[in-house]
């Protein structure tokens, strides 16, 4: 039987199943207890929108995300190995460098947010407090976790194909 490399991994994500994390307040304004941010170590990340609202349904607004995860790059803070932006959140695929994981996500969060503010031409808050992380141990780990990411849309029932989504990357293509 043929395997799917767009089908969901088998990793453990720090949210349950059944809600994608991502409604659960809990816990999401800071790095998991015990837990400390680490440069070098490849961190699978997760931010939504506040009250689900669907502000990246216009791609140009989920492009001044991307563009967030490309500053973040290019000023030596993290390299980004795959992410996807949906209509109502974010999963941001990232190796991380200079700076900790709670300084990047907000930098992102607020950044990206006073952008499309000013885009829109409004004030309004856009991201729900806090992010979900997940530190990934194992290089087969990074692969299915990319996949996870890529995948996302289809899942979501937003495309077909892959192809067809425009707010996706990874460093394998």
């Amino acid at each position: 039987m043929a395997t799917n490399p767009f089908a969901p991994p088998t990793v453990y994500l720090p949210f349950a199943k059944e809600d994608n994390g991502m409604s659960s307040p809990n816990h999401g304004y800071r790095l998991r207890t015990g837990r400390q941010s680490e440069s070098g170590r490849i961190y699978l990340l997760t931010a939504v929108t506040h009250g689900r609202q669907q502000f990246f349904k216009d791609w140009r607004m989920g492009r001044l995300v991307v563009h967030e995860f490309r500053r973040a790059q290019e000023s030596g803070n993290a390299t980004s190995i795959a992410w996807v932006v949906m209509p109502d959140h974010f999963h941001w695929l990232v190796e991380l460098h200079n700076g900790d994981l709670p300084k990047l996500m907000q930098t992102t969060k607020s950044r990206s947010a006073r952008a499309i503010n000013k885009e829109r031409g409004c004030h309004e808050t856009l991201w729900q407090k806090g992010y979900f992380d997940r530190v990934l141990r194992r290089e087969e780990d990074l692969k299915a976790a990319a996949r996870y990411i890529i995948a996302n849309p289809l899942r979501a029932g937003l495309v077909t194909s892959v192809r067809d989504y425009s707010l996706w990357d990874a460093i394998w293509l």
